[in-house]
């Protein structure tokens, strides 16, 4: 690019801003002028007719967060795409994340140990030992795949984890976290494996950031899962070395304000460091809401080590999602988003946040909440109703769906039917768990008869994100990878970050320098 001469109107403060690779210096006009204050792009002469007042370096989107981070994990930036369930983060979102120079996660929640075994093998057959990572979600419903999973991942060498989900810490992740740990020449702890938990509560942030306690080390010995020495070693580093504060995002959410969220877990986070005597401090990211150059960068300036996206990546062509779905995506607005059952976790009353626009699946399962408050079986479920269910929900007779849903978990637990034999209200949540879980699935297929049903996991960032995009080339679905929404992100975080910084300097930096346009960049 060609120096810019010394800038004091709004456009060529503005246009200052964009060139983020190049040091800014801070000048002043002098007397008699009005004395106004501007940037230059070198430093001035004595005879410029300003004053110097000070200089900015350049910003690269490499520098934003903790480099820390990047060097643990082997990233070019400090930024990750989430694992959404089901496999909607597939292996081509990890291995295009990986490749733009990102942590990506695989979305095994929801898939059988088998499937999850073969995207691992596809993944490090592409990727080598470029970083990728695979999602560890905590099934409190079906403890048994949770915990094969885990083994899966140690066999086969998998070095991260996003453990999501948790509300508490269980053996499985204990197990993978502890496996492998050594100690190095110099005395520390190293780790072959690292958990990247994702956490909305202090409490739950809590058990990652202290050792894992020692009753679930002592079984794991016990189990021949860890070493003795293995289990030592475990009791004198956190569980996890990156904790991700996850705000109001799609999926299983609390549906808190990261601003208000973030300080909380990142000092608690630097407490409990200081208490323990911890060598590295463990780091703190940022999820949920993350989906505008404007989000990403306020994530870095309250001090998050990393970001971590999800819905915006869930509308990226890469995603596992019907194209019919990631059209419903790029229509979403910031407030077409609603709460619905969770299929996983629905006899504890857990919710996800879901899309609404163009859907009536949010409603449609609170109805079966509801139902399944008011009546303990299907049998008392009152005529109209259950043929309302026959006729819009299911379009199938209940005893149809049962018999579906008795050879699911023939196969997967038959513990589930052993206790629905005793327990006719669990009867009735397996078969309400059957449209909450096909819901999601006929949005992966695009089944077309099933639109209006579609389960499409998102968070109002998605939403941010269209009105971020429109009139841009990522306004196309078909233009939404996953490699140009990452760079254009942090690109415009840097841009942002940039602007805020000449600001401090009393620069009279214009709202439009903190607004980026999303524009093609080289992978």
């Amino acid at each position: 690019m060609n120096p810019l001469p010394c800038a004091f109107t709004p456009d060529e403060i503005a246009a200052a801003c964009a060139r983020v690779r190049e040091p800014l210096h801070v000048v002043r006009e002098r007397p008699p002028a009005a004395g106004r204050i501007g940037v230059a792009p070198a430093a001035p002469g004595v005879d410029a007719g300003v004053d110097w007042l000070g200089a900015l370096p350049p910003l690269y989107p490499e520098w934003l967060g903790d480099r820390a981070f990047c060097e643990a994990h082997g990233t070019r930036f400090a930024y990750c795409t989430g694992a959404m369930a089901n496999g909607i983060a597939t292996v081509e979102v990890v291995v295009a994340a990986s490749r733009a120079g990102c942590l990506g996660f695989f979305g095994a929640a929801g898939l059988m140990p088998e499937r999850v075994a073969k995207a691992v093998d596809r993944l490090q057959a592409e990727l080598g030992d470029a970083p990728f990572g695979v999602n560890l979600i905590h099934s409190p419903q079906e403890p048994r795949v949770e915990a094969e999973v885990a083994d899966l991942l140690v066999a086969r060498g998998v070095r991260t984890v996003e453990a999501s989900a948790f509300m508490r810490i269980t053996a499985s992740v204990v197990r993978y976290a502890a496996a492998g740990l050594t100690r190095g020449a110099d005395g520390r702890v190293v780790r072959k494996h690292r958990v990247v938990a994702k956490v909305s509560r202090a409490e739950v942030a809590r058990q990652f950031l202290e050792p894992a306690p020692a009753a679930l080390l002592d079984g794991l010995v016990r189990d021949g899962k860890l070493t003795a020495a293995e289990a030592a070693l475990a009791r004198t580093v956190a569980v996890a070395e990156d904790i991700t504060v996850e705000a109001d995002s799609g999926g299983h959410t609390d549906n808190r304000p990261l601003v208000a969220t973030f300080p909380v877990i990142r000092d608690l986070a630097q407490h409990i460091a200081r208490e323990r005597g911890y060598t590295t401090v463990p780091r703190v990211g940022a999820a949920g809401g993350i989906g505008t150059p404007a989000s990403v960068a306020a994530a870095f300036g309250m001090g998050a080590a990393y970001v971590m996206t999800g819905s915006v990546n869930q509308a990226a062509v890469e995603s596992g999602i019907a194209p019919a779905a990631r059209e419903l995506l790029a229509k979403a607005q910031l407030a077409d988003v609603a709460m619905a059952p969770a299929a996983d976790m629905f006899e504890m009353g857990v919710q996800v946040q879901v899309l609404r626009r163009g859907t009536m699946f949010a409603a449609r399962g609170q109805s079966l909440r509801d139902l399944y408050l008011r009546h303990d079986s299907l049998e008392s479920l009152p005529p109209a109703d259950r043929q309302r269910l026959e006729r819009e929900v299911f379009r199938a007779p209940l005893d149809a769906v049962w018999a579906q849903t008795e050879a699911f978990f023939a196969a997967r637990d038959p513990a589930q039917l052993e206790r629905a034999r005793k327990e006719p209200k669990h009867r009735m949540a397996l078969v309400f768990r059957w449209y909450l879980g096909k819901a999601s699935r006929w949005a992966i297929d695009g089944d077309p008869d099933r639109v209006l049903d579609y389960q499409v996991w998102c968070g109002p960032a998605m939403g941010a994100f269209n009105d971020w995009a429109r009139g841009s080339f990522l306004e196309a679905p078909a233009a939404r990878t996953v490699g140009q929404i990452a760079l254009n992100l942090l690109e415009g975080a840097a841009v942002v970050t940039r602007a805020a910084q000449l600001r401090t300097f009393g620069v009279p930096v214009p709202a439009a320098a903190f607004d980026y346009r999303p524009t093609p960049l080289g992978l």
